[in-house]
Protein backbone atom coordinates (compact mmCIF):
# COMPACT_ATOMS: atom_id res chain seq x y z
CA UNK A 1 0.00 0.00 0.00
CA UNK A 2 2.84 2.43 0.82
CA UNK A 3 4.35 1.80 -2.62
CA UNK A 4 1.03 2.56 -4.27
CA UNK A 5 0.68 5.77 -2.28
CA UNK A 6 4.22 6.82 -3.28
CA UNK A 7 3.51 6.18 -6.94
CA UNK A 8 0.23 8.07 -6.66
CA UNK A 9 2.01 11.04 -5.07
CA UNK A 10 4.46 11.16 -7.98
CA UNK A 11 1.61 10.98 -10.45
CA UNK A 12 -0.28 13.73 -8.61
CA UNK A 13 2.76 16.01 -8.90
CA UNK A 14 3.03 15.34 -12.63
CA UNK A 15 -0.69 15.92 -13.10
CA UNK A 16 -0.49 19.15 -11.13
CA UNK A 17 2.09 20.55 -13.54
CA UNK A 18 0.18 19.52 -16.65
CA UNK A 19 -3.12 20.59 -15.09
CA UNK A 20 -2.33 24.29 -15.32
CA UNK A 21 -2.99 24.19 -19.06
CA UNK A 22 -6.50 22.94 -18.40
CA UNK A 23 -7.05 25.69 -15.84
CA UNK A 24 -6.11 28.40 -18.30
CA UNK A 25 -8.48 27.03 -20.95
CA UNK A 26 -11.51 26.72 -18.67
CA UNK A 27 -14.30 29.11 -19.58
CA UNK A 28 -16.08 30.40 -16.51
CA UNK A 29 -19.85 29.95 -16.75
CA UNK A 30 -20.45 32.76 -14.27
CA UNK A 31 -22.22 30.30 -11.95
CA UNK A 32 -21.61 30.14 -8.25
CA UNK A 33 -19.45 27.09 -7.46
CA UNK A 34 -20.41 24.63 -4.71
CA UNK A 35 -18.49 21.66 -3.34
CA UNK A 36 -20.64 19.42 -1.14
CA UNK A 37 -18.78 16.80 0.91
CA UNK A 38 -19.95 14.08 3.30
CA UNK A 39 -17.99 11.97 5.78
CA UNK A 40 -20.02 8.82 6.28
CA UNK A 41 -20.93 8.20 9.92
CA UNK A 42 -18.37 10.56 11.44
CA UNK A 43 -19.54 11.52 14.94
CA UNK A 44 -19.92 15.06 16.18
CA UNK A 45 -18.11 13.94 19.33
CA UNK A 46 -14.79 13.48 17.51
CA UNK A 47 -15.35 16.58 15.41
CA UNK A 48 -15.66 18.81 18.47
CA UNK A 49 -13.61 17.01 21.12
CA UNK A 50 -11.16 14.84 19.21
CA UNK A 51 -10.20 11.32 20.26
CA UNK A 52 -12.57 9.67 22.73
CA UNK A 53 -10.92 8.99 26.10
CA UNK A 54 -12.94 5.78 26.51
CA UNK A 55 -11.91 4.39 23.13
CA UNK A 56 -8.38 5.50 22.36
CA UNK A 57 -6.80 2.92 24.67
CA UNK A 58 -9.50 0.26 24.41
CA UNK A 59 -7.80 -3.06 23.68
CA UNK A 60 -10.79 -4.31 21.71
CA UNK A 61 -10.92 -1.33 19.35
CA UNK A 62 -7.29 -0.16 19.14
CA UNK A 63 -4.31 -2.20 17.97
CA UNK A 64 -1.54 0.19 19.05
CA UNK A 65 -2.74 2.55 21.79
CA UNK A 66 0.69 4.08 22.34
CA UNK A 67 1.04 5.09 18.70
CA UNK A 68 -2.53 6.36 18.49
CA UNK A 69 -2.23 8.46 21.64
CA UNK A 70 1.02 9.96 20.41
CA UNK A 71 -0.76 11.13 17.29
CA UNK A 72 -4.11 12.24 18.63
CA UNK A 73 -4.24 12.42 22.42
CA UNK A 74 -3.83 15.83 24.03
CA UNK A 75 -4.78 17.30 27.41
CA UNK A 76 -7.82 19.31 26.30
CA UNK A 77 -10.69 18.67 23.87
CA UNK A 78 -9.63 21.72 21.85
CA UNK A 79 -6.09 20.39 21.47
CA UNK A 80 -7.33 16.91 20.65
CA UNK A 81 -9.67 18.03 17.90
CA UNK A 82 -6.94 20.20 16.39
CA UNK A 83 -4.55 17.23 16.35
CA UNK A 84 -7.18 15.09 14.65
CA UNK A 85 -8.51 17.68 12.19
CA UNK A 86 -5.89 20.43 11.79
CA UNK A 87 -7.38 21.94 8.62
CA UNK A 88 -10.87 22.16 10.09
CA UNK A 89 -9.74 23.74 13.34
CA UNK A 90 -6.91 25.95 12.07
CA UNK A 91 -8.35 27.19 8.78
CA UNK A 92 -12.10 26.52 8.58
CA UNK A 93 -12.76 27.62 12.15
CA UNK A 94 -11.17 30.97 11.30
CA UNK A 95 -12.91 31.55 7.98
CA UNK A 96 -16.18 29.55 8.08
CA UNK A 97 -18.85 28.19 10.41
CA UNK A 98 -19.07 24.88 12.28
CA UNK A 99 -22.46 23.80 13.65
CA UNK A 100 -23.32 20.92 15.95
CA UNK A 101 -21.41 21.26 19.21
CA UNK A 102 -24.19 20.25 21.54
CA UNK A 103 -22.15 21.38 24.54
CA UNK A 104 -23.14 24.92 23.56
CA UNK A 105 -26.68 24.06 22.46
CA UNK A 106 -25.82 24.09 18.74
CA UNK A 107 -27.77 21.12 17.41
CA UNK A 108 -27.96 19.53 13.97
CA UNK A 109 -30.20 16.48 13.56
CA UNK A 110 -31.62 14.17 10.95
CA UNK A 111 -35.34 14.25 10.24
CA UNK A 112 -35.57 10.72 8.83
CA UNK A 113 -36.44 7.90 11.22
CA UNK A 114 -34.16 5.28 9.66
CA UNK A 115 -30.81 6.77 10.74
CA UNK A 116 -28.64 4.91 8.27
CA UNK A 117 -26.94 5.79 5.02
CA UNK A 118 -29.34 5.79 2.05
CA UNK A 119 -32.10 7.63 3.97
CA UNK A 120 -29.48 10.06 5.31
CA UNK A 121 -28.08 10.84 1.89
CA UNK A 122 -31.56 11.15 0.42
CA UNK A 123 -32.38 13.70 3.12
CA UNK A 124 -29.18 15.68 2.55
CA UNK A 125 -29.54 15.70 -1.24
CA UNK A 126 -33.31 16.21 -1.59
CA UNK A 127 -34.01 18.39 1.43
CA UNK A 128 -36.56 16.06 2.98
CA UNK A 129 -36.91 12.61 4.48
CA UNK A 130 -38.90 9.86 2.78
CA UNK A 131 -39.25 7.04 5.29
CA UNK A 132 -42.06 5.40 3.33
CA UNK A 133 -39.93 4.76 0.25
CA UNK A 134 -36.31 5.21 1.34
CA UNK A 135 -36.00 2.65 4.12
CA UNK A 136 -33.11 0.39 3.11
CA UNK A 137 -29.58 0.54 1.69
CA UNK A 138 -30.57 -1.52 -1.32
CA UNK A 139 -29.48 -0.57 -4.84
CA UNK A 140 -32.80 0.99 -5.82
CA UNK A 141 -33.01 4.11 -7.93
CA UNK A 142 -34.13 7.06 -5.86
CA UNK A 143 -37.68 8.11 -6.83
CA UNK A 144 -36.92 11.57 -5.42
CA UNK A 145 -35.02 14.23 -7.35
CA UNK A 146 -31.85 15.42 -5.66
CA UNK A 147 -30.57 18.97 -5.81
CA UNK A 148 -27.85 17.60 -8.09
CA UNK A 149 -30.44 16.44 -10.60
CA UNK A 150 -32.45 19.63 -10.42
CA UNK A 151 -29.40 21.78 -11.05
CA UNK A 152 -28.12 19.49 -13.78
CA UNK A 153 -31.43 19.93 -15.58
CA UNK A 154 -31.45 23.70 -15.18
CA UNK A 155 -30.27 25.97 -17.98
CA UNK A 156 -27.43 27.42 -15.92
CA UNK A 157 -25.91 24.24 -14.48
CA UNK A 158 -26.62 21.74 -17.25
CA UNK A 159 -23.70 19.30 -17.63
CA UNK A 160 -21.80 21.18 -14.90
CA UNK A 161 -22.66 18.79 -12.04
CA UNK A 162 -20.71 15.69 -10.99
CA UNK A 163 -20.59 13.26 -8.06
CA UNK A 164 -17.98 10.92 -6.58
CA UNK A 165 -18.51 8.37 -3.83
CA UNK A 166 -16.67 5.54 -2.15
CA UNK A 167 -19.90 3.54 -1.67
CA UNK A 168 -21.22 1.73 -4.71
CA UNK A 169 -24.84 2.71 -4.00
CA UNK A 170 -24.42 6.37 -4.94
CA UNK A 171 -25.38 5.96 -8.62
CA UNK A 172 -28.77 4.78 -7.30
CA UNK A 173 -29.11 7.46 -4.62
CA UNK A 174 -28.48 10.14 -7.23
CA UNK A 175 -30.37 8.14 -9.86
CA UNK A 176 -27.61 8.57 -12.42
CA UNK A 177 -29.67 7.17 -15.27
CA UNK A 178 -32.56 9.61 -14.87
CA UNK A 179 -30.68 12.63 -13.58
CA UNK A 180 -27.89 12.62 -16.15
CA UNK A 181 -25.41 13.44 -13.37
CA UNK A 182 -22.15 11.54 -13.93
CA UNK A 183 -21.40 9.49 -10.82
CA UNK A 184 -18.07 7.77 -10.20
CA UNK A 185 -18.59 5.49 -7.21
CA UNK A 186 -17.71 2.14 -5.75
CA UNK A 187 -14.98 0.54 -7.83
CA UNK A 188 -15.74 2.38 -11.07
CA UNK A 189 -12.90 3.73 -13.17
CA UNK A 190 -12.77 7.22 -14.63
CA UNK A 191 -14.32 7.41 -18.08
CA UNK A 192 -13.62 9.75 -20.99
CA UNK A 193 -11.45 10.35 -24.01
CA UNK A 194 -9.12 12.86 -22.40
CA UNK A 195 -8.26 11.42 -19.01
CA UNK A 196 -5.40 12.98 -17.08
CA UNK A 197 -2.29 10.96 -16.34
CA UNK A 198 -3.42 10.57 -12.75
CA UNK A 199 -6.85 9.28 -13.79
CA UNK A 200 -5.17 6.74 -16.04
CA UNK A 201 -2.91 5.71 -13.17
CA UNK A 202 -5.86 5.38 -10.79
CA UNK A 203 -7.69 3.24 -13.33
CA UNK A 204 -4.65 0.99 -13.52
CA UNK A 205 -4.07 0.48 -9.79
CA UNK A 206 -7.63 0.49 -8.42
CA UNK A 207 -8.46 -3.06 -9.59
CA UNK A 208 -5.30 -4.31 -7.87
CA UNK A 209 -5.83 -2.46 -4.56
CA UNK A 210 -7.91 -4.59 -2.20
CA UNK A 211 -10.54 -2.87 -0.08
CA UNK A 212 -11.57 -4.27 3.32
CA UNK A 213 -15.19 -4.00 2.17
CA UNK A 214 -17.05 -5.43 -0.76
CA UNK A 215 -19.11 -2.34 -1.53
CA UNK A 216 -16.84 0.55 -0.52
CA UNK A 217 -13.49 1.50 -2.06
CA UNK A 218 -10.72 3.36 -0.29
CA UNK A 219 -11.30 7.11 -0.07
CA UNK A 220 -7.93 7.82 -1.70
CA UNK A 221 -9.46 6.80 -5.03
CA UNK A 222 -12.67 8.76 -4.56
CA UNK A 223 -10.74 11.88 -3.60
CA UNK A 224 -8.28 11.80 -6.46
CA UNK A 225 -10.89 10.89 -9.08
CA UNK A 226 -12.88 13.93 -7.94
CA UNK A 227 -9.90 16.28 -7.86
CA UNK A 228 -8.69 15.23 -11.30
CA UNK A 229 -12.18 15.61 -12.77
CA UNK A 230 -12.35 19.11 -11.33
CA UNK A 231 -9.06 19.98 -13.01
CA UNK A 232 -10.16 18.46 -16.31
CA UNK A 233 -13.83 19.46 -16.56
CA UNK A 234 -14.32 22.30 -14.05
CA UNK A 235 -17.83 21.37 -12.87
CA UNK A 236 -19.76 24.04 -10.96
CA UNK A 237 -21.36 21.68 -8.44
CA UNK A 238 -19.35 18.74 -7.12
CA UNK A 239 -20.47 16.18 -4.57
CA UNK A 240 -17.78 14.05 -2.89
CA UNK A 241 -18.83 11.29 -0.49
CA UNK A 242 -16.04 9.76 1.60
CA UNK A 243 -16.92 6.46 3.22
CA UNK A 244 -14.09 4.98 5.27
CA UNK A 245 -15.00 6.42 8.67
CA UNK A 246 -18.29 4.55 8.77
CA UNK A 247 -16.89 1.23 7.61
CA UNK A 248 -13.91 1.25 9.95
CA UNK A 249 -16.32 2.03 12.79
CA UNK A 250 -18.57 -0.88 11.85
CA UNK A 251 -15.46 -3.04 11.91
CA UNK A 252 -14.78 -1.88 15.47
CA UNK A 253 -11.44 -0.38 14.42
CA UNK A 254 -11.23 2.92 16.29
CA UNK A 255 -7.60 3.36 15.31
CA UNK A 256 -8.42 3.26 11.60
CA UNK A 257 -11.52 5.40 12.18
CA UNK A 258 -9.37 8.21 13.60
CA UNK A 259 -6.64 7.75 11.00
CA UNK A 260 -9.22 7.94 8.22
CA UNK A 261 -10.78 11.11 9.64
CA UNK A 262 -7.30 12.65 9.82
CA UNK A 263 -6.65 11.71 6.19
CA UNK A 264 -9.97 13.17 5.11
CA UNK A 265 -9.02 16.42 6.80
CA UNK A 266 -5.92 16.45 4.57
CA UNK A 267 -8.14 15.82 1.54
CA UNK A 268 -10.27 18.83 2.51
CA UNK A 269 -7.13 20.90 2.79
CA UNK A 270 -5.99 19.82 -0.68
CA UNK A 271 -9.36 20.66 -2.23
CA UNK A 272 -9.36 24.06 -0.54
CA UNK A 273 -5.83 24.85 -1.72
CA UNK A 274 -6.70 23.78 -5.25
CA UNK A 275 -9.76 26.04 -5.39
CA UNK A 276 -7.64 28.93 -4.12
CA UNK A 277 -5.17 28.44 -7.00
CA UNK A 278 -7.42 27.66 -9.93
CA UNK A 279 -8.85 30.87 -11.46
CA UNK A 280 -12.09 29.06 -12.26
CA UNK A 281 -12.85 28.42 -8.58
CA UNK A 282 -10.83 31.05 -6.74
CA UNK A 283 -12.98 33.47 -4.76
CA UNK A 284 -16.18 31.95 -6.12
CA UNK A 285 -16.56 28.61 -4.33
CA UNK A 286 -18.51 27.58 -1.24
CA UNK A 287 -17.85 24.35 0.65
CA UNK A 288 -20.58 22.51 2.57
CA UNK A 289 -19.62 19.48 4.68
CA UNK A 290 -21.81 17.18 6.75
CA UNK A 291 -22.52 13.51 7.54
CA UNK A 292 -25.36 11.12 6.79
CA UNK A 293 -25.77 9.98 10.42
CA UNK A 294 -24.09 9.91 13.80
CA UNK A 295 -23.22 6.95 16.01
CA UNK A 296 -23.95 5.76 19.51
CA UNK A 297 -22.05 6.66 22.68
CA UNK A 298 -23.84 4.79 25.50
CA UNK A 299 -23.29 1.98 26.08
CA UNK A 300 -19.76 2.30 24.76
CA UNK A 301 -20.07 -0.48 22.20
CA UNK A 302 -22.74 1.46 20.31
CA UNK A 303 -20.07 3.76 18.84
CA UNK A 304 -19.80 1.06 16.16
CA UNK A 305 -23.47 1.33 15.25
CA UNK A 306 -26.26 3.61 14.16
CA UNK A 307 -29.93 3.27 13.35
CA UNK A 308 -33.22 4.22 14.94
CA UNK A 309 -32.54 2.03 17.97
CA UNK A 310 -29.17 3.65 18.77
CA UNK A 311 -29.41 6.62 21.12
CA UNK A 312 -27.83 9.76 19.67
CA UNK A 313 -27.26 8.38 16.17
CA UNK A 314 -29.56 11.05 14.73
CA UNK A 315 -27.17 13.77 15.95
CA UNK A 316 -25.02 15.18 13.16
CA UNK A 317 -23.11 18.37 12.26
CA UNK A 318 -22.66 20.92 9.48
CA UNK A 319 -19.71 22.97 8.23
CA UNK A 320 -19.61 25.79 5.69
CA UNK A 321 -16.73 27.88 4.40
CA UNK A 322 -15.83 29.81 1.30
CA UNK A 323 -17.55 32.60 -0.61
CA UNK A 324 -21.11 32.37 0.74
CA UNK A 325 -20.32 31.20 4.24
CA UNK A 326 -20.44 33.29 7.35
CA UNK A 327 -17.27 33.60 9.43
CA UNK A 328 -18.59 32.98 12.93
CA UNK A 329 -16.34 29.95 13.47
CA UNK A 330 -17.57 27.40 15.98
CA UNK A 331 -21.21 28.18 16.70
CA UNK A 332 -21.72 28.57 20.44
CA UNK A 333 -25.38 29.50 20.66
CA UNK A 334 -28.55 27.48 21.11
CA UNK A 335 -29.95 26.67 17.72
CA UNK A 336 -31.69 23.72 16.08
CA UNK A 337 -30.76 22.86 12.48
CA UNK A 338 -31.50 19.79 10.39
CA UNK A 339 -29.75 18.02 7.53
CA UNK A 340 -32.42 19.39 5.22
CA UNK A 341 -30.61 22.73 5.59
CA UNK A 342 -28.04 21.62 3.01
CA UNK A 343 -30.44 21.91 0.08
CA UNK A 344 -31.65 25.29 1.36
CA UNK A 345 -28.07 26.57 1.37
CA UNK A 346 -27.35 25.28 -2.14
CA UNK A 347 -30.55 26.78 -3.51
CA UNK A 348 -29.72 30.11 -1.97
CA UNK A 349 -26.18 30.09 -3.37
CA UNK A 350 -27.16 28.96 -6.87
CA UNK A 351 -30.36 31.03 -6.97
CA UNK A 352 -32.29 28.06 -8.29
Amino acid sequence: MKKILLLLSCAVFTGFITGWGNMAEAQDTGNEKVILITLDGFRWQELFTGADANLISHEKYVSDAEELKAKFWRDTPEERREALLPFVWNIVAETGEIYGNRKFGSKVDLTNGMVFSYPGYNEILTGQADDDRINSNDKVNNPNKTILEKLNKSAAYRRKVAAFGSWEVFPYIINEQRSGVPVNAGFENAKGDHLTEIEQFLNKVQPHTPSPWGSVRLDMFTHNYALEYMKREHPDLVYIAYGETDDFAHNGNYQAYLESAHSTDAFLNELWNYTQRDPYYKGNTTFIITTDHGRGTKPLKTWRSHGSEIEGAEQVWLITYGKHSGEAGEIKKEEQLYSTKVVEIIKEITRQ
